[in-house]
Order: structure tokens, then sequence, then C-alpha cells
């Protein structure tokens, strides 16, 4: 599985739900720590697609 981040506004909900998927960046947005998410922690990226309140994390169609 893999993840984009777009259109991040840095409120840290994904953090709070996954970090060990996501980090934020110099800027202060989320992005993906790893290119592929592992897949015992895809379900930690689905529920952080689901709590970000922009909607700004999707899956990448491989």
């Amino acid at each position: 599985m893999k993840v984009k981040v777009e259109g991040c506004i840095g409120c840290g909900a994904c953090l709070g739900v996954a970090p060990e998927v996501f980090e934020m960046n110099d800027q202060g947005m989320s992005t993906p720590k790893e290119e592929v998410v592992k897949p015992e922690l895809e379900e930690s990226a689905r529920d952080a697609m689901e709590v970000c309140p922009v909607g700004a994390i999707s899956e990448v169609e491989e």
C-alpha cells in the first residue's frame, strides 16, 4: 500500500492515529515516513485517512 498527502493543513491528526506511518516535515505538514506502508501498518494508515479533517491522505494505486 502506498499513500500520498496533498492539501495538508498541519493539524497532526494523522500523527495522533498513526505516528509510525506519518511525520511532520520542516513546513509543519504531514508526509509519509516510507514510500510503501508496511502491511502491518496499513490499518493505521487507513485510520489516519479517516480522521484527516481535510481528506489530504489518499491511497495511491499501484
